[in-house]
C-alpha cells in the first residue's frame, strides 16, 4: 500500500486514476501569421500521439520546434495563442469536452509560481482552499495535504519557507516538487509539466522526474512534460518520447526504442553518448553550415517517420481506443460538477495575502519605514509653525507635499503587486478563479496596512508641523491621507494590470503621479489653469480633492496673526478679512485665491470614493480581457 493510501486509508485513494485509460491526439495543426511576410506560417503539422494511463511522455525538440505550443494545446489551453488551432483531442477514444477535461487534468508552470513567504505546508493548504470543492471536509483536505507530503518527499521541509529574496527556502528540486504537489490536491488523472526540470541541475531533475515517475506508476495516472535535453539517467525515465522538429514529428514511440528506430534510419547514435542530446542535436537546424544538407536531412527523417511501422501503430491505437467505449460512460459519472464555495475563495485569498504581507517586509514593510522616514522629515523640516501670515504659504506647501509625496511614493507596491498578478494569472489559467475575487482581496488585505501607514504618518507629521491643533482637524486630515494612499494604490494597481513590466509600470505611475500634481490645483490655482487641463484632468484628478479638502481642513476653521507694522492700525495683514481690526486674518481668504469653500466635503469625499472604484473596475477590465 503506497504512502498516501497508508495515510488516508485504501477507500479514500483519490489520486488513484480507475476511469481513464488513454489520452491521445490526432492531427494537430497550429498555424500563425508571419509578423513580416503577414503570410500564415505552421507552428505544428499534423501531430499524432497517445498515451495510457501509468506512462510519462516526454515532448522533446529544439527551441522553436513546437514543443511548448503542442503541450497548450493539448492541456486546453489555446487562448493566449492567438493562432488558428486545429486538433482532435481524445479521452479513452472519446473527444475530450473542456469542461470535463479541465476537472480531471492539472498544469504544471515552468516558473515556480509559489509565494515565497508561505510554508510548504501553507502551500499545499491554500492550495487545497483554492481548488477542492466546498464538500470536501477540513479533515479531509488534511489528509490530503499530509499524503503529498509524505509522497513527495516534503515532510522534513513542511514547516520551511519556500524562500523570498531576503530568507532562504526550500531548495530548486524542491520547490519543483512544491508546484507539482499543488497541483495534484484535486486528484486529477491528466499532469501536464512544463520544463518541470528548467533551471535544475542534472542530480535535482532526476529527482524531481522520479518522485513524478513514482506517483505515476502507483496511481495510474497520464503524465505529459516538455523537457529539454534531459541526462540520459532522466530520459531513460520516461516511457515515450514526442520528437519535434520544425512543427513536424521525428519521432514518437517508446524510449527503448529510440536507438533501434535511428539505427535503422541510417542515423546510429553513437556509443557512449546521451541518446537525448544525440537526437536534439541531430534535428537541430538553428546552427547548421549548410541549410540546403541539414534540410534534406530532416526531411527524410519526417518521411522515414511518417512511412514507420511506429507512426501507423499510432494511428491504429487511436483508432482502436475510439472504437471502445465512449469518456462519457465511463468518466463523467466519477465528476461532479463542484469547486470551492464563492466565499471561500476570497477568504483564502485574503488569508494568504495577509500571511505575505507581514512576512514578506517587501510589500509593507519597507513602505512602512520609508512613509516614517517621510513624515519625520516633513514634521522637522515644517517643524512647529506658528498660524502667522509669514508661514501661511509654508502650512500651504506642506499640506501639498504630504498628499502629492504620500501618493507618489506608492510605486514601491508595484513589485509586490506584480508578484501577486503573476500567481493569479497562473492560477486563473488553472480554472481556480477569476479577477473579482483576486481584486476583492487584493483591495481588502491593503486596507488595514494604509490605515496604519496612515496613522503612523499622521501622528509624526501632523503635530510636529503645527497644522491645526483640534481632534475633528486630526481625523479630518487622516481621513483624506487614507483616501489618497487608496487611490494611489488602485492607480497602481491598473497600471502595473495594464503594463505588467516593472520599469514601464514604475514610468507610467511616476508620470500620472506628475501629471495629477500639475493639475491638481496647488501649482497653478483651478481658476487660471489651462482650461484643456482643467476639463480633461482637474476634475478627475484625485490629488485635486485631497488637497483641497486639506486646504478646507486647515484653513476653513483657523485665523492667522497679522505682522506688526509702525502705522496706526498697528498691523499689516497680507489677506483683507474681517477680522483686520484684531491684527487677524481669516483662513477662509487663503480658500477664496484658490477658488476653494467650505461646506463641500461629503462631495469630495464621494467623488474620491468613484475614483477608487473606477480605478479597481478599469483594472478588472483589464484582467479580465488580458489572459497572460
Amino acid at each position: 500500500m503506497s504512502d498516501i493510501e497508508k495515510m488516508i486509508g485504501g477507500d479514500y485513494a483519490q489520486l488513484t486514476n480507475t476511469n481513464i485509460r488513454s489520452f491521445g491526439w490526432k492531427g494537430v495543426t497550429v498555424t500563425v501569421k508571419d509578423r513580416q511576410t503577414r503570410r500564415p506560417k505552421t507552428i505544428l503539422n499534423d501531430i499524432n500521439g497517445i498515451v495510457k494511463a501509468g506512462e510519462l511522455l516526454a515532448l522533446m525538440g529544439p527551441s522553436g520546434s513546437g514543443k511548448s505550443t503542442l503541450l497548450n494545446v493539448l492541456a486546453h489551453r489555446t487562448s493566449a495563442l492567438n493562432a488558428s488551432v486545429k486538433a482532435a483531442i481524445y479521452i479513452n477514444g472519446s473527444p475530450a469536452n473542456p469542461k470535463t477535461f479541465r476537472r480531471v487534468s492539472a498544469y504544471v508552470e515552468q516558473e515556480d509560481a509559489l509565494v515565497g513567504a508561505l510554508t510548504v505546508r501553507e502551500t499545499l493548504n491554500f492550495a487545497a482552499r483554492l481548488a477542492l470543492p466546498s464538500s470536501v471536509s477540513k479533515l479531509e483536505r488534511i489528509q490530503r495535504i499530509e499524503a503529498l507530503l509524505t509522497a513527495f518527499g516534503l515532510s522534513g521541509q513542511a514547516n520551511n519557507l519556500i524562500g523570498t529574496p531576503i530568507r532562504k527556502g526550500i531548495s530548486g528540486g524542491q520547490k519543483r516538487r512544491v508546484s507539482v504537489a499543488s497541483q495534484l490536491i484535486t486528484s486529477p488523472k491528466l499532469l501536464f509539466l512544463d520544463e518541470p526540470t528548467s533551471g535544475l541541475d542534472s542530480a535535482a531533475s532526476f529527482e524531481v522526474i522520479s518522485f513524478v515517475k513514482d506517483i505515476a506508476k502507483r496511481h495510474n495516472l497520464i503524465v505529459v512534460a516538455s523537457i529539454h535535453q534531459p541526462s540520459t539517467s532522466t530520459f531513460a525515465m520516461f516511457d515515450k518520447l514526442l520528437l519535434l522538429s520544425q512543427g513536424g514529428t521525428a519521432y514518437s514511440g517508446p524510449v527503448s526504442e529510440v536507438q533501434p528506430y535511428f539505427d535503422a534510419c541510417g542515423f546510429p547514435i553513437p556509443l557512449y553518448m546521451n541518446p537525448a542530446e544525440f537526437i536534439i542535436d541531430f534535428v537541430n537546424t538553428d546552427f547548421a553550415r549548410d541549410r540546403s544538407e541539414v534540410d534534406q536531412q530532416l526531411n527524410m527523417v519526417h518521411s522515414s517517420w511518417h512511412k514507420s511501422r511506429l507512426a501507423t501503430a499510432t494511428v491504429a491505437e487511436l483508432t482502436d481506443e475510439m472504437a471502445r467505449n465512449s469518456m462519457d460512460n465511463e468518466v463523467n459519472p466519477a465528476i461532479k460538477d463542484e469547486s470551492a464555495g464563492r466565499f471561500a475563495i476570497p477568504l483564502a485569498l485574503v488569508h494568504r495575502s495577509f500571511i505575505k504581507s507581514y512576512r514578506d517586509i517587501i510589500a509593507y514593510g519597507i513602505r512602512i519605514a520609508m512613509y516614517m522616514g517621510l513624515a519625520i522629515m516633513m514634521g522637522t523640516v515644517w517643524l512647529r509653525l506658528q498660524p502667522d501670515q509669514n508661514n501661511i504659504q509654508s502650512f500651504i506647501n506642506a499640506i501639498f507635499f504630504g498628499g502629492a509625496f504620500m501618493s507618489f511614493m506608492a510605486v514601491a507596491y508595484i513589485p509586490a503587486f506584480l508578484e501577486d498578478r503573476a500567481l493569479f494569472i497562473k492560477e486563473r489559467a488553472n480554472g481556480l478563479y477569476g479577477p473579482t475575487s483576486f481584486l476583492v482581496a487584493n483591495f481588502l488585505t491593503g486596507i488595514p496596512y494604509l490605515f496604519l501607514i496612515t496613522v503612523l504618518f499622521s501622528v509624526v507629521a501632523y503635530w510636529l508641523s503645527n497644522f491645526r491643533p483640534a481632534a475633528e482637524a486630526f481625523f479630518t486630515w487622516i481621513m483624506w491621507l487614507f483616501l489618497d494612499l487608496l487611490a494611489a494604490e488602485s492607480l497602481v494597481v491598473l497600471i502595473s494590470s495594464v503594463v505588467p513590466i516593472f520599469v514601464v509600470a514604475l514610468a507610467a505611475t511616476a508620470f500620472a503621479n506628475g501629471l495629477w500634481m500639475c493639475t491638481g490645483g496647488f501649482l497653478v490655482p483651478p481658476h487660471t489653469l489651462n482650461p484643456f487641463w482643467r476639463y480633461v484632468f482637474h476634475y478627475i484628478d484625485y490629488q485635486s480633492y485631497v488637497f483641497q479638502g486639506m486646504m478646507v481642513n486647515e484653513f476653513g476653521h483657523r485665523n492667522y496673526t497679522c505682522a506688526p507694522a509702525d502705522t496706526p492700525a498697528g498691523c499689516t495683514c497680507l489677506y483683507t478679512t474681517d477680522l483686520a481690526d484684531q491684527c487677524l486674518i481669516d483662513g477662509t481668504a487663503v480658500l477664496k485665491t484658490y477658488g476653494y469653500s467650505v461646506g463641500g466635503t461629503g462631495k469630495w469625499v464621494g467623488i474620491m470614493l468613484g475614483i477608487i472604484v473606477g480605478y479597481r473596475l478599469l483594472g478588472w477590465l483589464v484582467l479580465h480581457f488580458r489572459k497572460n
